[in-house]
C-alpha cells in the first residue's frame, strides 16, 4: 500500500502556532474529520506520534472511517498511543478488515499489549 508523505499537513498549511499540546490535539482532532481522505491520513498519524492518550477517542472513531488507510493509520496510531481502551475497537476491526490490513492491526494490537506490560 503505498503511503502518503511523512507530512501531516495540507499542502501550505502551517502547524498552529502554539507551545499548548492541547490546541495542537484540538487542531488534528478536527482534521480526523475533514472531507479530504489524504489529511485524515495526515491528522491520524499526527495523532500517533503525539502518542497523546487525549487522542484515543478520536482515533477510535476514525476506525470506522469510509477510506481503509485512513482506518489503518488509525489503528497504528492506537498502537503507538498504547491504550488498552482501544483493544476492542481494534479486535472489532480485525475480523472485518482483509488479510493484509489484519497484519498492521495485529501489530498496532501487540504494540498495545507491550505497552500494558511494561506498565
Amino acid at each position: 500500500m503505498d503511503e502518503p508523505e511523512d507530512s501531516p499537513l495540507e499542502d501550505g498549511e502551517e502547524p498552529p502556532s502554539t507551545t499548548n499540546g492541547d490546541e495542537r490535539l484540538a487542531h488534528f482532532t478536527r482534521l480526523l474529520l475533514d472531507d479530504d481522505e489524504m489529511t485524515r491520513w495526515k491528522a491520524a498519524e499526527a495523532l500517533g506520534r503525539t502518542r497523546d492518550p487525549s487522542a484515543v477517542g478520536p482515533l477510535i472513531d476514525t476506525l470506522w472511517d469510509d477510506d481503509a488507510r485512513v482506518r489503518l493509520k488509525a489503528a497504528w496510531a492506537l498502537g503507538m498511543i498504547g491504550d488498552p481502551d482501544a483493544l476492542r475497537p481494534l479486535q472489532r476491526l480485525y475480523r472485518m478488515e482483509n488479510e493484509d490490513a489484519q497484519e498492521i492491526i495485529q501489530e498496532a494490537l501487540e504494540s498495545i499489549k507491550r505497552t500494558m506490560a511494561s506498565r
